[in-house]
C-alpha cells in the first residue's frame, strides 16, 4: 500500500469480541464477523470484497450505523426505516476515529436505494417552498430516472470534498462506461480529501490504486489486491478465454 499524507476521517474498527455472548447466532457466527480483530482503513479508499454470504453488506452497515447514519442508507440526518432488520453488530464494535472530521457523509445502500429515493420525495413534499433536499441530487426526482442514473446523480451531486462515503455494491445499477466515471469521480474527490469505504463485485471499480483492499472468506479476512481476487481472474479468464469457458458452462454433466 503506497502511503497517503491524506488524513484519516476513519482510522479503523475493532471488534470487542469479549462483549459478544455467542458466535454461534447471527450476525457472529458468520466466519469474517466470527475472525475479525480490527481493520485499518486507507486515508482514501479501502476495499471489502468477496463472495456472496460472507457478510460484506452486515459489516457495511455496522460501520455506517455506528457511525450515525441511517441503516438504509443517505446522510446522517435521514431517520426513515422501512423494515429494521439490521443485525446488532454496530453494537460491538469500537470506531477509532481521526483528528480531523468530515464536512460531509454519505451511506450508499444499493439494495434500499430504492427506499431513500422514495423518502426525499416524501420529505420534499411536506417542506413546500424553499431548497428542496432533492435539488442536492441534481434537481430531479431519483424516482423520474432511470436506476442507473439516479445513482449516479449521488455520486455527482451529492458527494463532496472532505467527506466520508460508505458504499455498499454501487455498481449495482451501473455500466461499465459509468463504472469507469464513478472511478474518476472517486478520484477526483479523494484529491479533495474524501475517504471512501466501498463493498463491491465490480472488478472496475476496485482498480483505484491508492487503496487497501480486504477479502472476506470462509476462513476470514485477508489484505489482498485486485489480480488476487476471484472476480478479476474470472472476468479476465472469461474475456481472454470466452469460448472455452462457454463449453465449460454449457457442457451436458
Amino acid at each position: 500500500m503506497r502511503q497517503s499524507g491524506q488524513s484519516h476521517f476513519l482510522r479503523s474498527v475493532t471488534l470487542m469480541r469479549e462483549q459478544i455472548p455467542s458466535f454461534d447466532s447471527y450476525p457472529f457466527h458468520l466466519e469474517a464477523v466470527k475472525r475479525l480483530d480490527s481493520l485499518a482503513f486507507h486515508p482514501k479508499v479501502t476495499y471489502i470484497v468477496g463472495e456472496n454470504g460472507m457478510g460484506k453488506s452486515t459489516l457495511m452497515e455496522a460501520i455506517a450505523v455506528g457511525l450515525g447514519f441511517n441503516a438504509e442508507g443517505g446522510t446522517a440526518n435521514f431517520t426513515f426505516s422501512t423494515a429494521a432488520t439490521h443485525s446488532e453488530l454496530h453494537q460491538y464494535l469500537r470506531l477509532s476515529r481521526g483528528v480531523s472530521r468530515p464536512r460531509d457523509g454519505f451511506f450508499f445502500r444499493a439494495e434500499s436505494y430504492y427506499n431513500l429515493a422514495t423518502n426525499i420525495d416524501e420529505l420534499d413534499r411536506q417542506t413546500g417552498a424553499g431548497r428542496r433536499i432533492i435539488d442536492s441530487y441534481g434537481g430531479k426526482s431519483l424516482h423520474q430516472q432511470s436506476h442507473g442514473e439516479s445513482f449516479f446523480a449521488a455520486f455527482m451531486h451529492r458527494f463532496g470534498k472532505q467527506g466520508l462515503y460508505i458504499m455498499d455494491e454501487p455498481e449495482a445499477a451501473l455500466s461499465p462506461f459509468r463504472q469507469m466515471a464513478m472511478l474518476s469521480r472517486i478520484h477526483q474527490l479523494t484529491e479533495q480529501r474524501s475517504q471512501f469505504i466501498i463493498s463491491t463485485h465490480s472488478p472496475i471499480l476496485m482498480a483505484y490504486p491508492d487503496s487497501i483492499m480486504y477479502q472476506l472468506t470462509a476462513d476470514g479476512i485477508t489484505v489482498t489486491t485486485l489480480e488476487q481476487t476471484e472476480h478479476f481472474m474470472l472476468m479476465e479468464q472469461f474475456v481472454n478465454h470466452r469460448e472455452r469457458m462457454l463449453r465449460e458452462l454449457f457442457r451436458d454433466d
